[in-house]
């Protein structure tokens, strides 16, 4: 190997091990929670839109990004399940439920980056309902912080879902961004 193609190899190789640093150094500085909220309106019913978010066993039916669900055993009466995906496996808890208005997930988070819940609001508007998903989230890993705050926002998943319940009822909605 030629003198100049070491010193390519060994410029990239200090650039890379700065970015990791940079990127580990920004995320050890953002806190480790953080709140998120986002809404949209539907012409669907909140006991429609209840109905469709409390059932995840179907979301395979209506979420592209959820492939499978498997069933877990209810922890102290409440139903559990691991989300399917692309990204791994989610497992999810059903932890408050009060039809047609509040449904709140949280993710069993032992051994996962990052945790947290998800509260649904789902509100009576004049042409059907208005979901408010605000995301009460934790990430545990520096660089996991970075990546969720910088590259994919703290408000896309929940965006998507949004998304995708209007998708579900035949709706191509609009998603605000609230906090």
């Amino acid at each position: 190997m030629n003198r100049t193609l070491k010193r390519i190899i060994i410029g990239m190789l200090i650039v890379i091990a700065g970015l990791v640093g940079v990127v580990y150094g920004v995320g050890s500085a953002l806190p480790e929670d953080h709140v998120a909220a986002v809404r949209a309106e539907f012409s669907a019913s909140p006991e429609e839109i209840f109905a469709t978010v409390a059932d995840y066993r179907a979301y395979p039916e209506w979420r592209p990004s959820v492939e499978g669900i498997e069933e877990l055993p209810a922890r102290d009466g409440k139903p559990a399940w691991v989300e399917l995906g692309a990204t791994g496996p989610l497992p999810m808890e059903l932890t408050e439920s009060e039809p047609p208005t509040r449904l709140v997930t949280t993710i069993l988070s032992e051994g996962m980056p990052f945790g947290g819940r998800w509260i649904f609001e789902i509100e009576p508007a004049a042409a059907g309902a208005t979901v408010t998903i605000t995301e009460e989230g934790e990430v545990y890993s520096p660089v996991f912080r970075f990546v969720s705050r910088y590259l994919m926002g703290h408000h896309a998943t929940a965006s998507l879902f949004l998304s995708d319940i209007g998708t579900h009822f035949g709706e191509n909605v609009t998603v605000d961004v609230v906090r």
